[in-house]
């Protein structure tokens, strides 16, 4: 029996649990990752809707690195503290994206 492909929602969602500890990537990328490019809506979209808190969500970040949240949010300060217990150096509430994107296909096609 063949197994069924996995949806859009799926795709996204192994992209975004693929992204490194200690790394962020954007939500294009994360679109183009999962193999719906030009999909970042959706990708924030599924993000906002999502409750499991095992979810590496504090890792996508808008295409210039910047957090998405107003900077006297709450949500805001939750991401830049998640992102600095990471190792991650957050400035003026942005970060470096991923630059090699090949590691983060690795990542979500290599093998397990």
């Amino acid at each position: 029996m063949k197994a069924k492909p996995a949806t859009p929602e799926q795709r996204i969602l192994a992209a975004i649990r693929a992204v490194p500890r200690g790394q962020a990537a954007s939500y294009g990328a994360i679109a183009r990752r999962a193999g719906l490019p030009g999909r970042a809506r959706l990708v924030a979209r599924i993000l906002g809707q999502n409750d499991d808190p095992a979810l590496p969500w504090h890792r996508i970040l808008r295409s210039d690195g910047r957090i998405a949240f107003p900077a006297d949010s709450p949500e805001f300060l939750e991401q830049s503290q998640r992102l600095r217990a990471e190792g991650v150096d957050v400035r003026n509430g942005r970060v470096r994206l991923l630059e090699d994107e090949a590691t983060l296909d690795a990542a979500v096609w290599g093998p397990r």
